[in-house]
């Protein structure tokens, strides 16, 4: 299915689903794009996570509940998905601003938040610069974290300044290691790689690995190691500071490259940013997003 009405219809199956829905693997299986892949591309594409999207559309409709004022307030905590009156009015006053009591006396105050429109609209594919490149098998080693997707914008960064400031920042400057695992991190280029892959159990999670090369020998306590098979990556360039570039070329591949591509598709559940050395804020820094394809 073509990428973009994928995204579309995956839309479609939460408005029908607003109160029912639990899990995106379910949307996943309906849309026939992997949760993982699903998760990325429909936060780039519409700017929310799912759950999200499932929240703010269900506190809309809340409010118009509340407006019409014929439920009272703990049948529309459970209706709307919250155990408790009080977690359903903090989250309430957390999306429109006012209480639900206040609300009533005045609608106005109502924050709207209608379905989503997914344009297919495709401009610029052809420009992007990459390549697709042929690798054979190559693993990785490096530290490793659990993220949410509806939380890992903002907790990846944090995860980089905790590994920089605890290992990066002394050993590039004193190439010194202290234990097996930072002169693995020395020995490896840890840092050279952000790795995303799709396998949790929870598919609200992925796990993230701050990884480099692994060229084989001893495995340090709390690193941990995984191998890409044979395959064919598309590499995007970026060119400028960090983070905007790396984000700006992501959100060209979900909107510009992926939905108009007749050669390609997904090959993984996986991705990979690489960094170059130097200054990540100057404008003439280069990075990469690494996308796992195959032909269709």
């Amino acid at each position: 299915m073509e990428w973009t009405e994928s995204i579309r219809k995956a839309v479609g199956y939460l408005e029908e689903h607003l109160l029912d829905f639990e899990e995106t693997v379910e949307v996943s299986h309906e849309v026939g794009i992997s949760w993982f892949y699903l998760q990325k591309g429909f936060r780039l594409m519409t700017g929310y996570t799912i759950a999200e999207y499932v929240r703010n559309r269900r506190l809309y409709l809340a409010a118009l509940d509340v407006v019409a004022g014929r439920e009272k307030m703990i049948e529309l905590s459970y209706k709307y998905g919250y155990d408790t009156p009080e977690s359903f009015s903090k989250a309430f006053s957390r999306f429109h601003g006012v209480t639900p009591m206040q609300l009533r006396k005045d609608a106005s105050k109502m924050r709207v938040f209608l379905p989503l429109k997914i344009k297919i609209e495709i401009q610029g594919g052809n420009e992007m610069d990459y390549i697709v490149e042929k690798m054979e098998n190559f693993q990785i080693i490096g530290l490793e974290r659990e993220f949410s997707f509806d939380t890992s914008y903002e907790q990846i960064p944090k995860y980089w300044d905790e590994f920089c400031e605890k290992y990066l920042a002394r050993l590039m400057r004193t190439k010194k290691p202290e234990n097996e695992l930072e002169e693995a991190i020395l020995n490896c280029h840890v840092g050279m790689f952000g790795v995303c892959i799709g396998d949790s159990a929870d598919d609200r999670k992925f796990r993230y690995l701050i990884a480099g090369l692994y060229s084989g020998g001893t495995v340090p306590q709390g690193m941990t190691t995984f191998i890409f098979p044979d395959m064919e990556w598309a590499k995007f360039l970026c060119k400028g500071p960090l983070p905007g570039a790396l984000q700006s070329v992501n959100t060209k591949i979900f909107k510009e490259w992926l939905p108009g591509n007749p050669q390609f598709e997904i090959a993984m559940e996986a991705d990979v940013e690489w960094y170059g050395e130097g200054d990540t804020k100057s404008p003439a820094y280069e990075s990469a997003v690494w996308i796992p394809v195959k032909r269709i």
